[in-house]
């Protein structure tokens, strides 16, 4: 079999999951299960990320022990799972699961024996929300841009570091070659990024100060810098440094890489730059593809915590229904940001899938039960529209086109062939080989819906009503 190999990023624990992770969990879980239908053997990850600054005053904010405070909440990250239903073999990998510890070390050896990081002193200016160091010409005002709200830390210490400014060539050359970043806005940032010039990073922190972490080899007093042990979790997940086989058939290999990473805007320099020059300096082939999203706002707030404009996968859920949510957030404008609030939730709710998808299977089947003496036969299939927009992972043009081009078209064509009144059974097989079109291209999307319209299409009878409309 084709193999195949997605992860989303790894969130910190550092509070509750939100909906901008679920859409991305959604996303990567439509794009897997559509792999899964095209015959690849699919290894789809995501998990959390429980080291580093942000999470250690977290827990100490909370009065906890840091392994118990993680412990508590990445059952909840774990429970998206079953939540948004997404598929039933999602690995889900946790840095600070045993196997991972030891994979990061590797990951540090091997950079580290290949000359790529060197022990200095240095001062930086730190955003601890970022988990990253900052330079002068990244601020705005003194100001992290993501951050504003937050102040900098100013460190001086004894630190490793991993020699970034070795590898403007090296990178420019992979994405002339091997990876690819979508969409191309994204990729045209990390070129000017690496066009400026690159700076050393630091990979450590000083045990004494920050005791949250995986040891520095053969260095005790060190602990590993957030952003170089969480990226590693992507490869650790498959079972590296140890089984290789399972490595080299998901990861790929350096003549052909296979792996697709699923992250947001605020981390194009991590994912595509800071990773990609660790996997080179490793000498572990670089990632194929990386995809990036844009944010969901409320209210034209970017969503946090602290100003508690946080919205709740499972309250969306309980309100809306599984497939509903996932249908939803598979709609959202993917590479921008998205504004987004309860008025507009509900709004495409009844919009797209009461009086949309809903109604019109509803119509169709009636028609269906009530004229054709037997269920049709036929075998469906995906439009190339939906098939093209999939294997180019842009999830909201392939669901737009089924709402717009399939679910609206039949809707239309039953108002002007009129089926109620002239009882024509041709006519009217022909919507049920409409829907079931319909029904299968939705599969990865909203897997049960589409199961209960093929199984009414099979049985020639009408489902209960799938959406019901419902009110503020």
């Amino acid at each position: 079999m084709k193999s195949f190999y997605i992860t989303t990023t790894l969130p910190y624990v550092n509070a509750e999951p939100h909906i901008g992770f679920a859409m991305e969990l959604i996303h990567a879980d439509i794009i897997a299960r559509w792999k899964k239908s095209q015959g690849f053997d699919v290894f789809f990850n995501t998990g959390t990320d429980e080291h580093g600054l942000k999470v250690y005053k977290a827990a100490l904010a909370d009065n906890k022990d840091p392994k118990a405070y993680t412990d508590e909440l990445s059952k909840k990250f774990q429970e998206l799972k079953s939540i948004l239903g997404l598929s039933d073999d999602l690995h889900f990998i946790r840095t600070t699961d045993e196997k991972h510890k030891k994979a990061a070390q590797r990951m540090w050896e091997l950079c580290k024996n290949a000359g790529y990081i060197e022990k200095k002193k240095y001062r930086l200016k730190y955003c601890v929300g970022c988990e990253l160091e900052k330079t002068d010409s990244e601020l705005i005002d003194g100001k992290c841009p993501i951050h504003p709200d937050r102040e900098l830390d100013v460190v001086q210490e004894d630190n490793y570091f991993f020699k970034f400014s070795e590898f403007k060539e090296k990178l420019t050359n992979l994405y002339q070659r091997n990876l690819n970043v979508t969409p191309d806005s994204r990729l045209n940032e990390i070129k000017v990024l690496i066009d400026r010039g690159l700076e050393d990073f630091s990979i450590s922190r000083l045990r004494e100060k920050m005791p949250w972490g995986i040891p520095v080899p053969d260095d005790s007093e060190h602990i590993m810098y957030v952003w170089f042990d969480a990226l590693v979790s992507y490869i650790s997940t498959l079972g590296w440094p140890d089984n290789i086989d399972t490595f080299n058939k998901f990861w790929g290999t350096k003549e052909q890489p296979n792996a697709v990473q699923f992250a947001g805007k605020d981390q194009v320099r991590q994912q595509a730059a800071m990773w990609q020059a660790m996997l080179i300096a490793a000498g572990l082939p670089p990632t194929k593809e990386i995809v990036i999203h844009g944010f969901l706002n409320f209210n034209g707030q970017k969503m946090s915590k602290s100003l508690g404009n946080v919205i709740n996968p499972q309250e969306m859920v309980e309100r809306y229904g599984q497939e509903a949510v996932r249908a939803i957030l598979a709609g959202v404008n993917q590479f921008e940001d998205t504004d987004v609030n309860m008025d507009g939730f509900l709004l495409a709710y009844n919009s797209n899938l009461a009086d949309g998808l809903g109604n019109v299977v509803a119509r169709v089947m009636r028609l269906a039960e009530d004229n054709l003496n037997e269920p049709i036969s036929a075998d469906f299939s995906v439009p190339l529209e939906v098939d093209d927009a999939l294997n180019k992972f842009c999830v909201q043009a392939a669901i737009n086109h089924i709402r717009q081009k399939m679910i609206k078209k039949l809707d239309e064509k039953i108002q002007t062939e009129k089926p109620w009144e002239t009882k024509d059974k041709i006519v009217i097989a022909d919507l049920v080989k409409d829907l079931g079109q319909i029904a299968y291209s939705l599969k990865p999307f909203m897997p049960e819906t589409s199961e209960k319209i093929l199984i009414a299409i099979k049985e020639n009878k009408k489902p209960e009503n799938l959406f019901p409309r419902l009110n503020a």
